[in-house]
């Protein structure tokens, strides 16, 4: 049994507290071991520290100093992947390949917020004859950021390397579940020789106390949070009681959108993984399957066919297609969604739910459901599920799939699956959401800005519009006059 000892980093020096929680492997409900759970303890000590680094060291004014510490960063997490990847797929319950997938990832955000801090500036203008106005972008002080335990690695780099980018410095709550994963990510972005004590501070908690603490400080103008929508709109009344800049990537309900003329063998298998990816647990995650008439029974029963197979297990198995959800308790919650959508209407395809015999019983697993559903109005088709359970529903033509797609509150991602290049990209310019993939899948690159329409979310994260949750912009007016 491994066993780990979780610690937070809090200017510079890797720390405990008296007052511990037990960190579980969710596929076995084993203890791996322990971390510090002092949240607002912790949260305190952290802003005070990243508040000293952001006024006393060079941080925030040199550029060249930014960018070599996010490539001493980008190069500590090579060299320890393996060890990422162990941890990760321990606690947090990703199968082998799927946490690979997320910690190689990282050191390319990395170096791309490394490269954009060098070329970051402002500007310079002569609004009239003998004037002169300086713009410059300056970082807004301490970053806030609160991370999600779905993808604890990738999700944490990419709102923590574009607020280090700007000149921020960092205080960032990494959740309970995946404790044990934030104190090895510590310890291998400490290994960046040239950064500053308290530049970047990370803690754990069980609960919300150091997060509410991030969001009520006035001393953290910016917050970056990804997560559910309703804990969003929580954090966004809160903050803006002291007009806080909010970057918030929230919930999902893609819909994926099949018409009658895609290729069918090489789609399956993408919706598949669509669906059982992370067991679900992913704000992109595939939920909304609408399939044109002609081609609904193919696509309906083949997909069906390929659920069925897919084989739930352990991460330590090299054989699993699909790890554990989180714990117990989320699997209870996805079961009582299905349970509660049959209620109302929608009909099995395929039932999946809870393994409660053999050898997976004491783990939170969770095999693949997919719902036939005729009302877009049902709860299992309007609300984000975050587990593995699809949704079927048929379409008769463009206009309907548009209008059945947009049909939902949430804007965060949808796929377009058709060989008719107008057609796909009609549908995509006519979706309400923040990113679509043709013939695709969940397509992310640190260059392609990522965010959500509607209630998924405010400001973007990648690309070059994500730097702008932690800059200010400074007007400076001169008058030189001209030259005789």
């Amino acid at each position: 049994m491994s066993s780990y000892k979780g610690r937070n980093w809090i200017g510079g020096r890797h720390v405990s507290a008296s007052r511990l929680t037990t960190s579980i492997d969710p596929a076995t409900y084993q203890p791996i071991g322990d971390y510090p759970d002092d949240g607002a303890k912790a949260a305190a000590a952290s802003i005070v520290a990243a508040r000293t680094a952001f006024a006393r060291s060079a941080w925030r004014h040199d550029a060249e100093l930014r960018a070599r510490v996010l490539f001493q960063m980008a190069d500590a997490v090579e060299r320890n992947l393996d060890r990422l990847i162990s941890v990760l797929s321990l606690e947090n319950g990703k199968i082998r390949g799927e946490a690979s997938f997320e910690v190689a990832a990282v050191p390319g955000k990395l170096r791309y917020w490394a490269s954009m801090a060098l070329t970051e500036s402002g500007r310079a203008i002569t609004p009239r004859p003998g004037s002169l106005s300086v713009i410059l972008r300056q970082p807004m002080g301490v970053a806030g950021v609160i991370v999600p335990w779905n993808s604890p690695v990738i999700l944490a780099a990419r709102s923590f390397a574009p607020a280090l980018a700007a000149g921020c410095t960092v205080v960032m709550k990494m959740p309970g579940q995946t404790a044990q994963t934030a104190s090895v990510l510590a310890e291998v972005l400490a290994e960046a020789g040239d950064l500053p004590a308290g530049v970047m501070n990370m803690f754990v908690e069980s609960g919300a106390e150091g997060s509410a603490l991030l969001v009520e400080s006035p001393d953290v103008p910016t917050i970056s949070f990804t997560g559910s929508t309703r804990t969003g709109a929580a954090i966004g009344a809160v903050g803006a009681q002291r007009m806080k800049r909010m970057g918030l990537e929230l919930g999902g309900k893609a819909p994926m959108i099949v018409f009658d003329d895609p290729d069918v063998e090489p789609m399956l298998p993408v919706l598949e993984k669509a669906l059982t990816i992370f067991a679900g647990q992913f704000c992109m995650t595939g939920s909304r399957l609408l399939v044109q008439d002609s081609l609904y029974e193919v696509v309906r029963d083949r997909l069906a066919e390929r659920l069925r197979k897919v084989r739930v297990g352990p991460a330590s198995d090299p054989d699993s297609d699909m790890g554990p959800l989180i714990d117990r308790q989320n699997v209870e919650r996805v079961d009582g969604v299905v349970r509660a959508a049959l209620a109302a209407g929608a009909g099995a395809v395929v039932r999946g739910g809870p393994i409660i015999e053999g050898p997976l019983a004491s783990g939170a697993f969770f095999r693949p459901a997919m719902l036939e559903v005729a009302d877009n109005s049902l709860a299992i088709v309007q609300q984000e599920t975050f587990g593995p359970v699809i949704t079927v529903q048929r379409f008769a033509d463009e206009a309907e799939a548009i209008a059945l797609a947009n049909d939902s509150i949430f804007g965060l991602s949808a796929s377009v699956w058709t060989r008719d290049l107008d057609r796909a990209l009609r549908v995509a310019q006519a979706l309400e959401a923040g990113s679509v993939f043709v013939n695709d899948w969940a397509k992310i690159f640190d260059g392609a800005e990522e965010g959500g329409f509607k209630q998924s979310g405010l400001g973007r994260l990648n690309g070059h519009a994500a730097i702008e949750d932690f800059i200010e912009y400074k007007h400076i007016a001169l008058k030189p006059g001209v030259a005789s």
